[in-house]
């Protein structure tokens, strides 16, 4: 971890300057205000065809300034840390306080010094050269590893933020944030058909993540399962049992119920979940958490874009609604403690509650005995597309693959069709947990407002009823 004066250095500041920021930012008479500073250098490669087809390096730098007054919220941003161009910022926010009526209370949360993404190497230090050889040996390892591959395409990508944050109860919290990202698609031909799929990987770790353990991995990622996909086709639609495998198929949970949860939305009642805390909404032995201190996630923070520090938060606890996922906005309206879900895309942004990583902890069901019970279904393990109404709670997620169950066994590949639901109905007909919890870590992005990085997961899981929309 750096220092606190590796920070005040990076960024060109001092410690009076910053209180003198927040006092300018409250000058209105504000009940909170807050800064954050952001340094992050980019970096990425793509191979296609065996040849780096592009690549580029560019820096974000500047801070972000916030006040809250009441219900709103003021915000200005500057792309340099000079002291007038801050204070120009800090005035520009400030002025959401003028005339606004009403207040909030906002109390110090305390920290923690967590370090869930210790680094070995740097991704600052590595350049072209030393990263290329990894794409190289990529793609020949995907290659080699089916002779209907036609054309295999590759990327690195790599970032590393430096955050400070301060406020004005006078917390200041200081992060650096690496990320490595790595993603093929390898394009098949066989018998006049052509199909293609794409494996991700990414986490919160240095360039000593890009090892030969990673190249094997995703080169066996992406050769398996591709014969269903050329043997798969669309099958009769309709209601029926469906099974969720375990790993990717977090990302309905993400979508479908995750969003419903977070707590800007229950605050302004727009959330199908706004009048349900305390209630059971999942059969009991269900628990939905929502957890940002998993080690070198994609989703996990040191502590979030407030300087809340990460916490792992049970969202639903035993089938009962346990908790929103909250900033320090609902946090305060609320009455409660903030859970770590204040996140922001980059300084140009206030942060607002988003997820971290969102799964469903194992249940005590084998995952053979759950499929083995059902006479007639469905079996899906990967999806792309979805579309959520936060309000009502229905959702559409596209399925890239899955099978269809028949008398307790997989059979026939299926592609092509949509899974249709409601997120609170579909909680509330779970019929049984695996206990094969995955976290999958592909790169994830959520897009709410803002992009930021997530991750997802599940273990398998029965749900009663969906409806599957095929021929």
């Amino acid at each position: 971890m750096n220092s606190t004066q590796y920070y005040f250095n990076t960024f060109g500041v001092t410690g009076p300057q910053l209180e003198e920021l927040t006092a300018t930012a409250l000058r209105h008479g504000g009940d909170y205000a807050d800064l954050y500073f952001e340094y992050t250098t980019y970096f990425n490669l793509l191979l296609k065809d065996g040849v780096v087809s592009s690549g580029g390096f560019h820096t974000d730098f500047g801070v972000g300034i916030r006040v809250l007054k009441g219900e709103k919220t003021g915000y200005a941003y500057s792309e340099n840390t000079d002291m007038p161009d801050m204070i120009k910022a800090a005035k520009a926010a400030s002025a959401i306080a003028l005339g606004t009526t009403g207040s909030l209370n906002y109390a110090k949360v305390g920290n923690h010094a967590n370090n869930f993404y210790p680094t070995a190497d740097s991704w600052r230090a590595k350049d072209a050269e030393d990263l290329l050889p990894f794409l190289t040996s990529l793609e020949k390892a995907i290659v080699s590893k089916d002779t209907r591959i036609i054309k295999v395409i590759a990327r690195l990508s790599d970032s590393v933020s430096d955050v400070m944050m301060y406020n004005s109860l006078g917390e200041l919290v200081c992060d650096t944030r690496p990320m490595g990202s790595v993603t093929a698609t390898a394009i098949f031909q066989h018998n006049g058909k052509t199909e293609n799929k794409t494996v991700s990987r990414s986490f919160r770790h240095g360039s000593e993540m890009i090892g030969q353990s990673l190249i094997d991995e995703i080169a066996q990622d992406i050769v398996e399962g591709i014969d269903a996909r050329f043997e798969a086709t669309r099958p009769k639609g309709g209601q029926m049992n469906v099974v969720m495998g375990a790993g990717a198929s977090g990302i309905l949970l993400h979508e479908a119920m995750g969003h419903a949860f977070e707590a800007d939305f229950n605050r302004k009642g727009q959330s199908i979940f706004s009048e349900k805390m305390g209630m059971q909404v999942c059969p009991k032995g269900v628990s939905v958490v929502d957890d940002g201190t998993l080690m070198w996630n994609r989703g996990s923070g040191n502590h979030d874009d407030e300087g809340v520090a990460g916490e792992k938060t049970y969202m639903v606890k035993d089938g009962i609604l346990n908790s929103y996922l909250h900033d320090r906005i609902s946090a305060a309206s609320y009455g409660v403690r903030p859970t770590g879900n204040g996140r922001r895309e980059n300084f140009r942004y206030n942060p607002i509650p988003r997820m971290r990583a969102t799964y469903m902890e194992n249940g005590d069901s084998d995952p053979g005995s759950i499929i083995a019970s059902i006479r007639n279904g469905i079996y899906v393990d990967e999806f792309s597309n979805g579309q959520v109404k936060i309000g009502e709670g229905d959702f559409t997620f596209y399925v890239k693959s899955g099978y269809m169950i028949e008398n307790g066994r997989l059979t026939a590949p299926v592609k092509d069709i949509n899974i249709i639901g409601n997120g609170p109905q579909a909680l509330s007909d779970i019929l049984a947990v695996g206990n094969d919890l995955k976290i999958d870590n592909g790169t994830w992005t959520c897009g709410k407002e803002q992009s930021v990085p997530v991750s997802c997961g599940m273990p398998t899981v029965l749900i009663s009823s969906l409806t599957v929309g095929g021929e």
